[in-house]
């Protein structure tokens, strides 16, 4: 009866110990994180995890002569275990495989946006929350969360704007052919260059695109530092161009329907 509460007791204190690590482990990891997003480190605490389990029920299979004697036929026939693993876990060893060489690589990290792109199709967009041993968790902009496999995020074309330093988002307008195209010119210059957000100046280029059968296309690019920043630049412009365009007497050509009556015709 002593020896059972004994073996009791070391499993209870390997147990112990085990929890106590997992938890210093996360704790560790988590101060980290507070200063920076870098993907290697969700990837690291998922491995370091792992690595203490099965290191802890290795040495808790050691202290019972049942296990040690198990454990030991294992080691003995490990090229053979190994040939089986590797051929049953295939594509978790890829995606293991995968994990590390973009923990390396860093092609994303944590709360960057990214679009995932494989054979011409998008397959996910959004922003990246975790990475695992396993997958990479990507929050898509209609609040669903994209589950990816790390072997495809490795083999797929990631476009991560936030390699750049500023990013640049196209903005067209159409005036009509009546316009005065300079002043058109030079007020969507003015406007670009004085919203908050963007880093144009009044020396910006704004182009001419084109011609429709309604009118002449406008084009410039609006520069900001991010993303977010550049979407929410080229709404505030759109939204002020209509107002800057009636005082400057610019027109936005528009379709119209024009319906006459009996007694007109």
């Amino acid at each position: 009866m002593c020896i059972e509460m004994n073996d009791f007791a070391k499993i209870g204190a390997f147990i112990g110990v085990g929890f106590i690590l997992n938890h210093l482990v996360f704790w560790i990891f988590r101060m980290i994180e507070r200063k920076t997003t870098a993907v290697h480190l969700r990837f690291g605490r998922s491995l370091v995890t792992v690595l203490i389990n099965v290191i802890m029920i290795y040495s808790l299979a050691q202290q019972f002569d049942i296990t040690k004697d198990i454990s030991k036929t294992l080691l003995q026939s490990g090229s053979l275990m190994v040939a089986l693993a590797t051929f049953a876990a295939q594509q978790a060893l890829a995606n293991l495989i995968s994990g590390v060489s973009i923990s390396i690589s860093k092609p994303y990290n944590v709360d960057e946006k990214i679009r995932v792109v494989q054979n011409g199709n998008i397959i996910a967009e959004g922003m990246v929350k975790d990475v695992t041993m396993r997958h990479t968790v990507i929050s898509q902009f209609n609040g669903e969360s994209c589950i990816v496999p790390n072997s495809v995020m490795d083999s797929a074309v990631i476009i991560n704007t936030n390699f750049t330093e500023n990013v640049g988002n196209f903005l067209e307008v159409e005036v009509a052919y009546d316009t005065d195209i300079q002043e058109a010119i030079r007020v969507m210059s003015k406007v670009c260059a004085e919203n908050l957000l963007t880093l144009n100046t009044s020396e910006d280029a704004v182009t001419v695109k084109g011609y429709t059968q309604n009118g002449v296309i406008l084009k410039t690019t609006v520069w900001a530092k991010d993303l977010d920043d550049s979407f929410r630049a080229c709404s505030d412009i759109r939204v002020a161009l209509i107002s800057e365009f009636k005082e400057n007497n610019i027109k936005i050509p528009y379709q119209t329907v024009t319906i006459y009556s009996k007694d007109e015709c």
